[in-house]
């Protein structure tokens, strides 16, 4: 019996999340000139180089669009490069863990659980989103960064931190005199050693500190632990004043909202919060909103990738409506679904100042799109909507699109992909559009536009719109007609940096045509984005048309279709 196995499989098995397969091949040998003989081969532990490479072909992965980076955001090389590097290691010390305690097998086991861990730990970061700091989030503090005013211990590799190393790590905390306002504790894990050396200096700066972003600081503890540290850390942060505070990505839930009982109950200046990645269920949610006794300065409220569903969402509406200031609201990937979107929609209406609203990957539905669009009136400075991937349709679709003509003049970012929306709601999404003349950035990928609704959008883009610098309308079952009316309405567009037209269904003649055109233009080929997802045999299902008869039979033809759409006026309002 031969064991073939292949170097790359396990490699791609661990890029692409999936387990290794190992297949038993025997070779007979009276087909062959050699006579097989049986062998073993080890598989585990794996060379340096091959952890090098799948450190390298994790950050490429991580830090590549796709649909992840469009629901949750890109990360950056760097950013990408250290989150791989901890991934494979953390992967790698428990995978060989796992083949210490079977040391006479072939390794396979650890090399699944190697592949296992890993690719559900890149999904993680994934899903979470590239690191958001205080500077890049409105408002900026106002705080000045003069002499020594920031330790930052959250470079480098991420560890555990035992008594000695966090004595030495907070030293600067303990000079007589230090100025001192910020501190960032992420991405190193705090055992109850530390957090006991780190309690009595943090209670000695408190009264000085501004700013604190325990974020990640009990990774990879057991739970008594983690909570044993987070109360520590609250006890000593106690009657602080801070603006900004972070406790995201520390799998909290309500054990772990409470534990911060006594630092959460005594602020009552804060501008910015961060609850993201932590398991903020509807009794943490619950926990939240009572624990925090006031957020009428709060700025800055941050949710992302939490368990809060519509029972939770009931209780983060509570806290949006004591919150008139807000500037900036995430409550993307909370699996919250129509009545909790309901609430949250109707509580938003208190927030007159929020110029950022992000209610991404979400089960809102229509009912929940219909009552977002009866507040979005009262927005007056909304700047970026990112609104994907909430099961809007065509009729929540068109209510919210209709409600943000009165908000266009400064709307910068508009996103709504992933929402079911057809060529039935293009003539309102074009007629908001034109005059939506700040955009910088429009998304309506994955939807179902087809070509007589990309003709109507794109047409209304042509006019205008100096500011324009992305587009994607990727995955919308376009072809010829659409993709070049897209790369017409972009082509002279100063500063115009991205068109993803991927995954549609472009003739290789289409392709041609729309890098002639963008070649004609003022912009070169650069602004055209990959093509590896476009398929030029592909048709777009018309299933839906036929059964609709307000729709009308289509036109197979690109060219007649292209031809017939040419004199759409766009309407606007007076």
């Amino acid at each position: 019996m031969i064991y073939i196995v292949s170097g790359k499989l396990i490699i791609h098995s661990v890029l692409l999340g999936c387990g290794v397969n190992f297949e038993a091949f025997q070779m007979d040998s009276a087909g062959q000139d050699f006579q097989p003989r049986t062998f073993s081969i080890k598989l585990w532990p794996p060379s340096e180089s091959t952890r090098l490479m799948l450190v390298e072909r994790m950050t490429v992965n991580l830090s590549t669009e796709s649909i992840f980076s469009r629901k949750y955001g890109l990360l950056g090389k760097e950013e990408a490069h250290e989150n791989a590097k901890r991934i494979e290691q953390l992967g790698f010390t428990s995978a060989d863990e796992h083949f210490k305690r079977e040391p006479d097998g072939d390794g396979s086991a650890a090399v699944q659980l190697y592949a296992k861990e890993t690719s559900k730990m890149m999904l993680e970061v994934l899903k979470k989103g590239p690191r958001i700091t205080a500077e890049s989030e409105a408002p900026v503090s106002d705080t000045p960064l003069g002499g020594d005013s920031v330790l930052d211990i959250s470079g480098g590799k991420r560890a555990f931190i035992e008594a000695e190393e966090a004595k030495e790590l907070l030293s600067p905390l303990t000079k007589p005199g230090n100025s001192y306002k910020r501190i960032c504790f992420s991405n190193r894990s705090f055992g109850i050693d530390a957090a006991n050396v780190a309690g009595p200096i943090l209670e000695s700066v408190k009264n000085q500190l501004t700013e604190v972003d325990i974020s990640d600081f009990v990774a990879g503890r057991p739970e008594d632990e983690a909570l044993d540290v987070m109360r520590i850390f609250s006890k000593a942060l106690e009657g602080s004043v801070l603006r900004y505070l972070n406790i995201s990505d520390n799998a909290l839930g309500e054990k772990g909202v409470r534990a911060f009982s006594e630092l959460l109950k005594s602020q009552e200046n804060l501008e910015e919060f961060y609850v993201m990645n932590d398991g903020i269920s509807e009794d943490a949610a619950k926990a939240l909103s009572e624990l925090i006794p006031s957020t009428e300065k709060l700025k800055v409220l941050h949710f992302h990738n939490n368990m809060t569903g519509d029972e939770g969402a009931v209780y983060v509406a509570e806290m949006v409506k004591r919150s008139p200031n807000l500037e900036s609201f995430r409550c993307s990937a909370t699996r919250i679904g129509s009545d909790g979107g309901v609430a949250l929609s109707e509580a938003l209406g208190t927030c007159t100042h929020l110029k950022k609203l992000d209610l991404r990957d979400n089960l809102f539905g229509v009912d929940a799109g219909i009552a977002l669009s009866k507040t979005l009136p009262k927005l007056p400075d909304l700047v970026e909507l990112y609104l994907s991937d909430l099961n809007l349709e065509n009729k929540g679709a068109v209510a919210i699109v209709n409600a943000l003509k009165q908000l266009a003049p400064q709307l910068e970012v508009l996103e709504m992909a992933g929402n079911e929306i057809n060529a039935k709601a293009a003539p309102a999404i074009a007629e908001c559009l034109t005059v939506m003349q700040s955009l910088k950035k429009l998304t309506l990928a994955e939807n179902e536009l087809k070509d007589a609704g990309a003709v109507i959008i794109a047409k209304s883009l042509e006019d205008g719109h100096a500011d324009l610098k992305e587009l994607d309308v990727s995955t919308n079952m376009f072809q010829r007609s659409g993709a070049r009316c897209f790369a017409r309405a972009v082509a002279n567009k100063p500063g115009f940096v991205q068109l993803n037209i991927n995954g549609n269904f472009i003739s290789d003649k289409g392709i041609e045509e729309v890098k002639g055109i963008l070649k004609a233009g003022k912009n070169s080929l650069d602004v055209l984005g990959s093509l590896d997802e476009n398929d030029p045999e592909g048709e777009p299902d018309n299933s839906d048309e036929e059964e609709d008869d307000e729709d009308g039979k289509d036109d197979d033809d690109d060219d007649g279709l292209d031809l017939k759409l040419q004199s759409v006026q766009v309407e606007h309002d007076d």
